[in-house]
């Protein structure tokens, strides 16, 4: 393969307008064709087989004026009590909104201060656009705003509208810039790398577009697919542009340059890309839609950065001749050397005091991960937003005058051909036994009588720890058979518990089969081995870093939050199968070259000082392209794309400093030669990858296999 890479991107040196015409026209067309036929982000948290959704699909079958979305509209008087007058003209307008099935009386405070009113529709909140039907509920109301009241929205619908971005990718785009620039001091050089990643990047977020029209994609995946695009895409480039630099040096005309550049880095680019690839689809066995788009999502991205990388760049190398290189060193016989003679001589330290080296860096590591072990999951609502944001402000309202339970009621729903209706009366009064219960409203029946709803208010938020325990109770000790419990915090009991139960084997087998591929890939067992251990330890910090920013609120409040926040439930899942891909490219890219150097020289510990000597300087520029990338994502107004912004960076940052320059070379040295052992049943089977260009790898491996 890596001759085939190695005709490609000399073809695209020799002739760079071709190549560069066909990604102008692909960039172009995949947007046009987006813009005009591409399908609408959707949502589509499906919880198969779980209490909250059998009661759900009962309602919307039954019941379909209270299945569907809800909107809260809080109206309070600064001064004085509400005019029940100018509620009943709002109440009006609501109901003439579309796909609005009933407005419920106004409920007014004890005080007379405040009231409620809830607007529910015929159709889920994900079949609503958010922006467009907050503004019609705006409208509606208008009277009351008029009249000098303070309107609040809250409810799913409201909740579910996003503040815009572009913020975050900006910062992000310009820390890349900058420390490329310092990096290789040329802007060309510079701006390739970003200018490659960007064209990728357009093109697979146009996909996303495409892939709505065929199943729902989360309204989240355009912002992490980004994010992570981003990341990589840098990455990559940054990766190829630094071999292409070298071979100029060395003397090479700029079309074998970039040949040999695309053969050896390239090779690299794509199995590292594949390992993210790999990661993702472990995402589909989470069975929950909207994580298997994001994962889908995510993975055109990748996939189109690393075909940018290995087809656009080398024609953009080519059309930059020389430029590539700063000034000084474009001078005849002038030398480029990516060795660090700095990371060398640590490597050779680390390398001859192991142990010390790997037990504090274990040490560390563990004690970074260790509030992990005290981490809450719960999704985020409206109690996390900024006290600024109309939700937040809603949720504050309903609080203090109805109680912090008002923000998240039940919805016990009741299948009458498995329930008798007159044990509906005997069920209200367990309900309101419950230790935790302060509210259960009468049963409403639905229109043709076959079903029925009590609505319950607990004691607690939809936050508070005690919710969990409420829910538990009243499934284990209160509801018959035919019956069920839903709701928004209902919801999200199932969700986070489902969500933990399927982390274990998205985990096994992610890192099952990235074993195996490395394995093919290294002839090694113990090298990916290890790997998968370390970027599990990676993992398990960046997790801890997680809980004790936003769940401890040490940074919370520095990330716009008002508040310590649970760590979302949506994040394990995510950041797993993002962060093993990610740090395997790390992986790949350093082990690549130690095992290039140890092919070559047979010397075990001098090839692992070697090859972090000449991957230590990319490795760090990429590393903190990456950290800047993620940082700024960390910027978004939302919750779960500000976690894994922090949770990556800190990943990241972790992974290209503890453990590729102190856990890695120590481990690396107590093994010694067994780090390249490989069963010989295994090596006569396994087929034998060409990732660094050269063809006599395969005699080079039995020369040094070890005894």
């Amino acid at each position: 393969m890596s001759r085939l890479l190695y005709r490609l991107g000399r073809a695209a040196a020799l002739r760079p307008w071709r190549f560069i015409v066909v990604w102008l026209v692909l960039i172009g067309a995949m947007a046009g064709i987006a813009g005009v036929a591409g399908g609408t982000l959707h949502d589509n948290y499906t919880l198969s087989g779980t209490g909250s959704q059998e009661a759900r699909d009962l309602l919307e079958d039954r019941f379909p004026a209270l299945s569907g979305a809800d909107a809260r509209v809080v109206v309070h008087a600064k001064s004085g009590t509400v005019d029940q007058a100018a509620l009943g003209t709002a109440s009006a307008e609501l109901r003439k909104l579309p796909h609005v099935s009933a407005v419920d009386p106004p409920q007014p405070s004890k005080d007379g201060a405040t009231a409620l009113m809830t607007v529910r529709y015929s159709v889920p909140v994900t079949d609503l656009a958010p922006k467009p039907t907050l503004e019609l509920l705006r409208d509606a109301t208008g009277n009351l705003d008029k009249a000098g009241y303070q309107v609040e929205f809250g409810g799913q619908v409201p909740e579910n509208v996003t503040a815009p971005g572009g913020v975050a990718e900006a910062v992000g785009i310009v820390a890349a810039l900058v420390i490329l620039l310092l990096a290789f001091g040329s802007v060309v050089a510079a701006g390739l790398p970003l200018a490659v990643a960007l064209a990728g990047l357009g093109v697979g977020v146009s996909g996303i577009t495409l892939l709505a029209l065929f199943t729902n994609v989360a309204t989240t995946s355009p912002t992490l697919a980004s994010m992570v695009g981003l990341g990589v895409g840098i990455d990559y480039a940054l990766f190829i542009l630094t071999r292409h630099r070298e071979g100029l040096a060395g003397g090479l005309d700029v079309p074998e340059s970039v040949g040999r550049a695309i053969a050896t880095a390239g090779m690299s680019v794509i199995f590292a890309g594949f390992t993210v690839l790999l990661a993702l689809c472990g995402l589909v066995l989470s069975r929950i839609p909207s994580f298997m788009t994001m994962g889908f999502a995510t993975g055109l991205v990748v996939a189109a950065t690393v075909l940018s990388a290995v087809t656009l760049l080398p024609a953009v190398l080519g059309l930059s001749g020389r430029r590539v290189l700063r000034r000084r060193d474009r001078a005849a016989g002038a030398t480029i050397s990516a060795e660090s003679p700095r990371v060398r001589r640590w490597a050779e330290h680390v390398g001859r005091h192991p142990w010390p080296w790997l037990v504090a860096a274990l040490l560390l590591m563990l004690a970074l991960a260790a509030p992990m072990l005290g981490m809450r999951t719960w999704p985020s609502d409206a109690s996390s937003e900024p006290t600024s944001n109309t939700v937040r402000q809603s949720y504050d309202l309903v609080a203090d005058a109805y109680g912090p339970g008002a923000n998240g009621t039940f919805l016990v729903a009741a299948d009458l051909e498995k329930v008798d209706a007159s044990a509906l009366p005997g069920l209200g009064q367990k309900l309101s036994r419950v230790d935790g219960v302060v509210a259960v409203a009468p049963a409403q029946l639905s229109p043709d009588r076959t079903a029925a709803v009590i609505i319950v208010t607990p004691e607690y938020g939809p936050q508070d720890e005690a919710v969990t325990g409420l829910v538990d109770r009243i499934r284990a000790d209160v509801l018959p058979p035919g019956t069920e419990i839903t709701g928004l915090t209902a919801t999200y009991v199932d969700l986070s518990r489902v969500l933990s139960e399927r982390l274990w084997p998205v985990i096994g087998v992610v890192v099952a089969t990235s074993f195996i591929m490395l394995m093919i890939v290294f002839r090694s067992v113990l090298a990916p081995l290890k790997a998968a251990a370390m970027n599990l330890l990676s993992i398990g910090a960046a997790y801890g870093v997680l809980t004790a920013v936003f769940q401890w609120g040490w940074g919370a409040e520095l990330l716009g939050l008002p508040h310590s926040v649970p760590v979302s439930s949506f994040i394990l899942l995510l950041m797993f199968a993002v962060l093993f891909g990610v740090s395997m490219d790390y992986e790949v890219f350093l082990l690549s070259r130690v095992r290039e150097e140890w092919l070559r020289s047979g010397d075990a510990h001098g090839s692992v000082s070697t090859g972090l000597a000449a991957t230590g300087r990319v490795i760090t520029s990429a590393a903190l392209i990456m950290v800047a990338v993620f940082l700024g994502f960390a910027m978004d107004p939302g919750v779960i794309i500000k976690q894994m912004g922090v949770g990556l960076a800190a990943a990241v940052a972790l992974d290209a400093t503890i453990v590729r320059l102190v856990l890695v070379p120590a481990t690396m040295a107590l093994l010694g030669r067994a780090n390249w052992w490989l069963p010989k049943p295994l090596a006569r089977v396994l087929p034998n990858i060409d990732l660094h260009g050269a063809t006599p790898a395969g005699d080079a491996e039995r020369e040094h296999q070890p005894a």
